[in-house]
């Protein structure tokens, strides 16, 4: 995939995961980078279940990575806790 295609499904997965899990956005450049490192996490993830990881721009990639992406929300707010202060 390009750069482009990645920062677009890592915005789109990044911000429906922090919907998901806070309710609210966590800002258009971190949920770029939570849906890019949520899509790492869920290919990896995905892959130890014998699951087709990223694959590619389509919506099976994207519910990977927003899978991964709330994973590592919910790793960040059990670690930090939820009224950690973003940098």
């Amino acid at each position: 995939m390009s750069i482009i295609a990645w920062i677009v499904l890592g915005l789109v997965s990044g911000f429906i995961a922090s919907k998901v899990v806070n309710k609210t956005g966590e800002g258009m450049v971190l949920d770029i980078v939570l849906g890019v490192v949520g899509a790492v996490v869920g290919g990896f993830l995905f892959h130890i279940v014998g699951a087709t990881g990223v694959d590619g721009f389509n919506i099976w990639s994207l519910f990977v990575a927003v899978i991964g992406a709330i994973a590592v929300l919910v790793v960040k707010h059990a670690v930090f806790g939820r009224g950690h202060a973003h940098a």
